[in-house]
């Protein structure tokens, strides 16, 4: 017996495709086995996120929103995750400047542009691989099947679109460049970031500036 949506074979009396969760054409909920309609119920125990036949997540919108001390939190492990190789990549860019940095040291009046042309490019090949390893950590990790980083994972939360779907990359990418992105940008970042982590503590689905860009919302579990 094949489903007529996916044309993944299903067992007979099956009400659901497992591979699609879409009911078997001639067959009713009512005709389920009450075996499959126990298994179904099991599943579902214990489970925050509501299950579609085919064991899918269903996505919605719960009414559960992460606040701004929650995601606080979790910021302050996904910033213990993540700085850890960024100190290492920091040593690595700036130990083959120490012993010109030693040179200079011991130069009477040494020239300053000397030491701006060998520290500044540096900073910069610091700052653009900071830059793409936080975007891939954080798009890649909520556009996953966790739909959410370490941090978030470790307390419960998860990001989903407006509808309570799973992000695309794409979409999380957005997210994050709204968000994190730009708080990157000299004289405006610090100032943007401020105003983003208050949006989180005080809209009505807890959600930062570069959540309503994104059309997003971070979710908790019950």
């Amino acid at each position: 017996m094949f489903c007529s949506s996916c044309g993944a074979t299903v067992k007979e009396g099956v009400a659901f495709c497992g591979s699609c969760g879409k009911p078997i054409v001639g067959h009713t909920v009512a005709q389920a086995s009450p075996g499959a309609a126990a298994s179904g119920v099991s599943a579902a125990v214990g489970s925050s996120v509501p299950i579609v036949p085919g064991g899918m997540a269903a996505a919605r919108d719960t009414g559960l929103y992460a606040g701004f001390w929650l995601r606080f939190v979790a910021a302050i492990i996904d910033g213990l995750v993540i700085g850890i190789p960024y100190a290492f990549v920091f040593v690595l860019i700036f130990a083959s400047a120490l012993p010109m940095l030693r040179d200079l040291g011991t130069t009477p009046n040494p020239n300053p542009f000397l030491l701006i042309s060998l520290l500044a490019p540096r900073f910069l090949l610091f700052a653009a691989l900071s830059l793409l390893g936080s975007w891939l950590y954080w798009s890649l990790l909520e556009s996953s099947s966790w739909q959410a980083t370490l941090g978030k994972k470790a307390l419960g939360l998860y990001v989903t679109d407006l509808t309570g779907a799973r992000l695309t990359f794409g979409r999380a990418s957005g997210r994050f460049f709204a968000g994190r992105g730009i708080g990157y940008v000299p004289s405006i970042g610090g100032l943007y970031f401020l105003i983003d982590c208050i949006m989180a503590g005080v809209t009505e689905k807890k959600q930062a500036l570069h959540d309503m860009i994104a059309g997003c919302l971070v979710q908790r579990n019950a």
